[in-house]
């Protein structure tokens, strides 16, 4: 019978390095969701309109993790490893700046 002799081709699976899974990605995004709480908790030193513009410079930072999340995954890291720099540069800028005092 034609049905039984029929078989199915198996491909390997992880053949080649593009199917492996990188921990690149997750490391990067694990840095910048981490940096969310300093940006957050700027309210402690800055003014309210200072966080609202805090949270929107780490909100573009994530949206910008995710666009780049499978086309470029190791700037993930560089832009999570800039996220603790530069909250730190805005937050001591706009205290010498503006004289925020906690």
């Amino acid at each position: 019978m034609a049905v039984f002799q029929r078989r199915r081709r198996i491909r390997p699976v992880a053949d080649d390095a593009e199917q492996t899974i990188s921990p690149v990605p997750w490391i990067g995004m694990v840095l910048i969701v981490s940096s969310f709480f300093l940006y957050a908790a700027s309210g402690v030193i800055a003014p309210g309109w200072a966080v609202v513009v805090l949270v929107a410079v780490w909100l573009t930072m994530f949206v910008l993790c995710c666009a780049w999340w499978s086309a470029h995954p190791k700037r993930l890291v560089v832009v999570g490893a800039v996220s603790y720099p530069l909250w730190f540069c805005l937050v001591v800028g706009g205290a010498v700046a503006f004289g925020w005092q906690p």
